[in-house]
C-alpha cells in the first residue's frame, strides 16, 4: 500500500511554463479540482537491486476523492471515496478497507486529494531547476508520515516526473503522460464495491 499512496503525491499541476516549482504546485492547489493521466513507476530498492516497473491510470476529484488502477505487471485497484479507502488485490480477490484520514495522514497523496492546505502538512521549497524542469520539494512535518521527501519536476502546464524517497532509502520515481485537468469525470470512479466472493479485511 505504501508505494501506491506515494504514487497519490501531487500527481497533476498545472502552472505557467515559466513559473518556479512552487508557485505551479500552488497553481495547482488552486486550479485543479479534477485530474486524470496515465502514469509509469519504478520502485528502486536503496540495496541498488533491478527495479521494479508498473504503469496504470490515475483520477481524482478534491477533496479526498481518488481512484489508482494498476494494470502491468500486477492488477490492484485503489479507490478513495472521500470517506474510506478501499484497496483491491485482484490476483488475492483480497479487499482491505480502512478511514481515509488515517490511511492519508500526512502522506503524499493529501497533495492531491487534500484540502489544499499544503504549510500545514508539509514544508515545501524550491529544488531549482535542472534536466529541463522545474523542481519542488515537500518534506512532512509529522514523523510518521512515512515517506522522507517528494520532488516533482514540472514543465510548461503540468508535471512530468515525480521522485518519492520512503523511510526505507528507496526511490518511487514516475513519468507521467495524457494528463487532463479539470475533465468531467464520472462519479462512480470513486465509488467502490467488494466484488462477490472478495474477502474484506477492516482495518
Amino acid at each position: 500500500m505504501k508505494r501506491s499512496l506515494c504514487l497519490c503525491c501531487a500527481l497533476l499541476a498545472c502552472g505557467a511554463a515559466d513559473a518556479s516549482g512552487p508557485e505551479q504546485l500552488q497553481a495547482f492547489v488552486a486550479k485543479v479540482q479534477t485530474a486524470r493521466a496515465h502514469f509509469s513507476q519504478s520502485v528502486l530498492p536503496k540495496s541498488g537491486r533491478k527495479p521494479q516497473l508498473s504503469q496504470g491510470s490515475f483520477a481524482f476529484a478534491r477533496p479526498g476523492k481518488f481512484r489508482l488502477s494498476y494494470e502491468q505487471p500486477y492488477a490492484q485497484l485503489l479507490v478513495g471515496d472521500g470517506e474510506r479507502l478501499w484497496v483491491y488485490d485482484a490476483d488475492l480477490n483480497q479487499v482491505s478497507v480502512r478511514k481515509l484520514d488515517r490511511a492519508l495522514g500526512a502522506s503524499p497523496a493529501t497533495l492531491l486529494a487534500g484540502d489544499g492546505h499544503l504549510e500545514r502538512d508539509f514544508v515545501v521549497s524550491d529544488a531549482g531547476s535542472h534536466d529541463g524542469l522545474e523542481w519542488v520539494e515537500a518534506r512532512p512535518r509529522a514523523a510518521e508520515g512515512g515517506f522522507e521527501r517528494v520532488r516533482i519536476g514540472f514543465k510548461e502546464q503540468g508535471p512530468q516526473q515525480m521522485e518519492v524517497v520512503d523511510n526505507f532509502g528507496q526511490t518511487t520515481t514516475l513519468t507521467f503522460s495524457r494528463i487532463e485537468r479539470n475533465p468531467v469525470l464520472d462519479p462512480k470512479l470513486f465509488q467502490f464495491v467488494p466484488p462477490k466472493g472478495a474477502d474484506v479485511l477492516k482495518e
